[in-house]
C-alpha cells in the first residue's frame, strides 16, 4: 500500500510520490516567501473584518460568524468555569446544546482563549479566519514540495490553488471548520509515512493526534479526507504493477493504523459518546441534502467573489454564497484535461498507477459532489446518481454533497503542481511550448483571484451588556434574551452572550440561538430549537413586520413559556439587525408592549423584568 517510489531520477519528469528533500538556505528562503504571500493574499482576503473587527460583520453569512464567535467566547468560560467542552446549557436553555454534534472547533477555542480574552471574540474570529487561509496554501506547498515535485514554484501553484479556490475561499464566509484546509495535506502527509518499516509506532502516534485535533475542528473535512486516502490507497495497490510493493508494505501500514486507531480513539471516546449518543443529539442534519448538492454547470462557472466576477462573469448556481464549492470555470477544467494526457503520456515507471489512482479520486469525489440526483444549470433531472444511495448511511448523512467538490480541489491542485513542475523540469521544452502552457495558466487561473470578503456594519453592542448593567437584573446564571430571540437570521443576542463569556465573571444564559439540534423529522436534527409560540410572535414580527392583535390566551401561553424558560428579564436594544434583510424594531416593540406591559428605559435598550424581585436591592440579598 506504500506510494512512496524510488528516489527521483535525473529525468526531466521525478516519480509523482518522491522522498526528495529540500534543503539548505535556500530552501528556507524560499518556504519564507510562500509563507508571508499565503500570509499576505489572506490578509487582503479577510480585509474587511481587520478595519473594524467588533464594527464589521461578513454579510454573507451573519449567523455562523456569529455561531463561531459564541464558541470562542465559550472558550473562555469553559476554561474559566470548568465547562463541558461537548455540551452546554449557556445556550437553549434549559435543554442545552450538544456541541459535539455541532462544529466545536474545541482545538481553536482552547489555543485562542488569551486572544479571545484580550481582544474579543471578533479578533479571535478573524484571527482564525486569515490563518486557517494562509496555512492551507502553505501546508499545501509544502506537502507537494515534499513528496510530488522538485520546483518550489510548482509547489507554490499547487498550494495557492487549493488555499485559495473558490470553493474555500466561499466557505471563508463565516466558517472557520472548513476554512481549515490545511487540515488534509497534514494527515496525509502523515498517511504516506505509515509505509515506512521501523517507525509504524511513531507514525501511527502522531497520525493518531492529527485525526483527534482534525475532528475537533473539521469532523466533515477529515471524513472527506480519510475518504480520499483510502479510495487513493486502495485503487493503487490494486494495480499489477503495485500489488507485490503493496503486499510488503501492508503489514506495517494496518500496524501504524492500529496505533492511530487507538490514539484517536482514547482521544475521541468522550466526544464520540456525546456526538452519536449524549444528550440532545439527533441523527442525520438540519439541511436538505438535496438541496446542497453541486449543480454540474457549477464546474464550469466563474465564483462571484473573484476577478471573473468583479467583471461580469459570475454565477448563482449554489445553492448559497457560502456553498460555491466548485467553480473552477472552463478555461481550468481544459486545462487539466490537458494536463492529465500530457501526465499521462510523459509518465515515468511506477507514475502512471500513481496518476490512475488520483485521477480515480478526482472523478469519484466529482460524481458524490453532485448528489443523489443530477442538477444541470438550475434544473433537476429524473436521473439518479450514487450519492442516493449512501445519503442515508451514518456519516453520509451528516455530509452536504456539494461539499465533496473540496477533495476535487485538492486534485486540481497536484494535478497543476505536476504539470507546472514538468515543464520547469524539462529540458526538452521549447521557449513557444513553455510560453503556450504559461499563457495556459494565466487564462485559467488569473480569473480566479480572489476578491475580499464583503463585510457590513453590525448593530455595536448596547451599553447595557457592554457596561455590565444587565447584572443588577439577572442573576448570575440566570436566564435573559434579546428581542427578538437569538437564531440563525436574528443573530445580535447570541453574539452579545459571546461577548460577556469572553470578559469573564457574571454570565446569563440564552433561550434558542443557532446551532443544530434534535426536532426534525424522524429524528433527525433541525437548525435552532422549536418555535414556540412566544418566540413566534418576535421572530414574526421583526422578519415581517406583523403585529399580531393579542388576547388573554397569548398572554397566558407567554407566561408560560418565559417560565419554562426561565427569564428573568427581556430587552430590546435601540437597533436590530437581521442576517439577510433588515428588521421591523417598531413591530417588535410593539408587539412586547402589548405582551409584557411598558418597559423601562436602562442602558439604552428598553427592559422587561419578567421575573418578580429580580432589582439591584434583591440581587445584593441574593449574593449575601
Amino acid at each position: 500500500m506504500s506510494v512512496v517510489a524510488a528516489a527521483p531520477s535525473e529525468s526531466a519528469d521525478p516519480p509523482v510520490v518522491s522522498t526528495t528533500r529540500a534543503g539548505g538556505r535556500r530552501s528556507w528562503r524560499q518556504h519564507l516567501v510562500v509563507a508571508v504571500a499565503a500570509l499576505g493574499l489572506a490578509a487582503w482576503v479577510t480585509n474587511g473584518l481587520w478595519r473594524d473587527p467588533a464594527g464589521h460583520v461578513l454579510t454573507k453569512n451573519v449567523g455562523d460568524q456569529a455561531f463561531f464567535e459564541w464558541l470562542l467566547g465559550y472558550g473562555v468560560y469553559l476554561l474559566g468555569h470548568g465547562a463541558d467542552p461537548f455540551f452546554t446549557d449557556m445556550m437553549n436553555a434549559p435543554l442545552g446544546v450538544n456541541l459535539a454534534a455541532n462544529t466545536s472547533i474545541t482545538v481553536f477555542i482552547v489555543l485562542f482563549s488569551p486572544l479571545t480574552v484580550l481582544a474579543g471574540p471578533q479578533v479571535s474570529f478573524a484571527a482564525i479566519l486569515t490563518l486557517n487561509l494562509a496555512g492551507s496554501a502553505f501546508a499545501w506547498y509544502l506537502f507537494l514540495r515534499r513528496y510530488l515535485v522538485r520546483h518550489a514554484v510548482a509547489a507554490a501553484a499547487g498550494g495557492f490553488f487549493c488555499g485559495f479556490a473558490p470553493g474555500f475561499i466561499s466557505h471563508a464566509n463565516g466558517h472557520l471548520n472548513w476554512t481549515a484546509g490545511w487540515v488534509a495535506p497534514l494527515v496525509l502527509w502523515w498517511v504516506l509515512k505509515l509505509p515506512e518499516r521501523g517507525r509504524w509506532l511513531r507514525h501511527g502516534i502522531i497520525l493518531g493526534l492529527l485525526v483527534a485535533v482534525g475532528f475537533s475542528i473539521a469532523a466533515e473535512g477529515l471524513f472527506f479526507t480519510a475518504l480520499a486516502s483510502g479510495l487513493f490507497l486502495i485503487t493503487r495497490s490494486v494495480q499489477p504493477e503495485c500489488r507485490a510493493e503493496a503486499r510488503r508494505a501492508l503489514p506495517t501500514v494496518l500496524a501504524g493504523l492500529g496505533v492511530t486507531a487507538v490514539v484517536a480513539g482514547a482521544l475521541l471516546a468522550y466526544p464520540l459518546f456525546m456526538h452519536f449518543a449524549g444528550p440532545q443529539s439527533f441523527s442525520g442534519t438540519g439541511f436538505n441534502q438535496a438541496h446542497y448538492a453541486e449543480d454540474i454547470g457549477a464546474y464550469f462557472e466563474y465564483p462571484t467573489r473573484s476577478v471573473a466576477g468583479w467583471l461580469g462573469l459570475g454565477s448563482e448556481l449554489a445553492p448559497n454564497p457560502t456553498e460555491e464549492t466548485s467553480y473552477f470555470g472552463l478555461p481550468l477544467l481544459i486545462l487539466v484535461v490537458v494536463s492529465l494526457v500530457t501526465l499521462r503520456r510523459h509518465a515515468a515507471p511506477g507514475r502512471f498507477e500513481t496518476l490512475a489512482a488520483l485521477y480515480t479520486v478526482g472523478a469519484v469525489f466529482l460524481v458524490l459532489s453532485l448528489g443523489p440526483q443530477l442538477k444541470f444549470f438550475t434544473g433537476t433531472t429524473s436521473i439518479k446518481l450514487p450519492y442516493a444511495a449512501l445519503q442515508h448511511l451514518p456519516l453520509f448523512d451528516s455530509a452536504l454533497p456539494g461539499r465533496f467538490a473540496l477533495v476535487v480541489v485538492g486534485v486540481v491542485g497536484i494535478i497543476l503542481a505536476l504539470s507546472a513542475d514538468r515543464l520547469l523540469s524539462d529540458p526538452a521544452q521549447t521557449v513557444r511550448s513553455h510560453t503556450l502552457w504559461a499563457a495556459g495558466f494565466a487564462v485559467a487561473l488569473v480569473p480566479l483571484v480572489p476578491l475580499p470578503l464583503l463585510t457590513t456594519e453590525r448593530v455595536p453592542e448596547p451599553p447595557f451588556i457592554a457596561d455590565g448593567i444587565w447584572k443588577d437584573y439577572v442573576t448570575d446564571g440566570g436566564t435573559m434574551t434579546t428581542l427578538p430571540f437569538a437564531t440563525t437570521d436574528t443573530a445580535d443576542g447570541q453574539r452579545w452572550q459571546a461577548y460577556t463569556m469572553a470578559r469573564r465573571g457574571a454570565q446569563f444564559r440564552i433561550p434558542d440561538g443557532y446551532f443544530l439540534g434534535p426536532g426534525g423529522p424522524e429524528g433527525t436534527g433541525q437548525i435552532g430549537a422549536t418555535q414556540r409560540h412566544t418566540d413566534w410572535l418576535f421572530f414574526r414580527a421583526a422578519l415581517y413586520g406583523y403585529v399580531a392583535p393579542l388576547d388573554d390566551h397569548d398572554r397566558a401561553q407567554a407566561r408560560a413559556d418565559l417560565a419554562d424558560w426561565n427569564v428573568q428579564a427581556v430587552f430590546l436594544p435601540e437597533r436590530i439587525t437581521g442576517s439577510h434583510s433588515p428588521l421591523f424594531r417598531a413591530a417588535v416593540e410593539m408587539t412586547a408592549t402589548d405582551l409584557l406591559g411598558e418597559p423601562e428605559h436602562v442602558g439604552g435598550v428598553l427592559l422587561w423584568r419578567i421575573r418578580p424581585g429580580i432589582d439591584p436591592v434583591a440581587r445584593d440579598r441574593l449574593e449575601r
